[in-house]
């Protein structure tokens, strides 16, 4: 509830309303519930193609290409997109949200809690495609999660919060390998034993 946020050089909390918009541009986010972030009575391509008419381009066959390559880039069926959230799984769900945030071409995608609500193998998929993305696009994910092996696997860099104040921050791998501060070594301890030793070997 105090403090500055920056980004590309500029505080946030003094922009005037055109820079406000520039920057909701630049970072989008992937919400924590498939089931509940979509508009169920819109289409997918509605749901996707939203930002693209909140950010003005008027041209309506840029905007069909736009939507058919994101949803391209995120493995889902083109024949989908006639759909509602309703005839989806979750997983699919998760893919219409991140193809809705990346249409902006934005530099950093906030992702909250972005695979918790899912089954452990469908967590696994989409992961796997948020990697991809991340290579493929440049992206800087700002990662807001409980689950220290997503950590482990997707984060470069952690700050770990408790009750709201940093504790710990530090590169991922250095940070899992020598906690400093009681409270990260407790949560470290409680990731169940053999995912560690999974890790371990990777």
């Amino acid at each position: 509830d105090k403090g500055d946020v920056m980004f590309d050089g500029r505080y946030l909390g003094s922009l005037a309303a055109a820079g406000q918009r520039e920057i909701r541009k630049k970072i989008q986010f992937v919400w924590q519930n498939p089931f509940a972030s979509l508009d169920p009575h819109q289409t997918l391509y509605s749901i996707i193609e939203e930002p693209l008419l909140n950010f003005d381009v008027p041209d309506k066959a840029e905007r069909r290409r736009r939507v058919e390559a994101v949803a391209r880039q995120v493995a889902l069926p083109l024949s989908l997109l006639t759909r509602r959230p309703s005839a989806l799984s979750g997983g699919q769900r998760q893919r219409v949200a991140i193809a809705r945030a990346l249409i902006l071409q934005p530099d950093v995608l906030v992702l909250d809690e972005a695979t918790s609500a899912l089954d452990a193998s469908v967590q696994a998929q989409i992961l796997e495609l948020l990697l991809t993305l991340q290579q493929k696009h440049h992206l800087t994910y700002l990662l807001i999660t409980h689950d220290l092996q997503v950590v482990r696997r997707v984060a470069h860099h952690v700050t770990v919060l408790r009750a709201g104040d940093i504790v710990e921050q530090g590169e991922t791998r250095a940070l899992f390998a020598q906690p400093k501060h009681d409270y990260t070594r407790e949560l470290i301890a409680a990731i169940p034993a053999r995912n560690l030793t999974q890790e371990a070997t990777e």
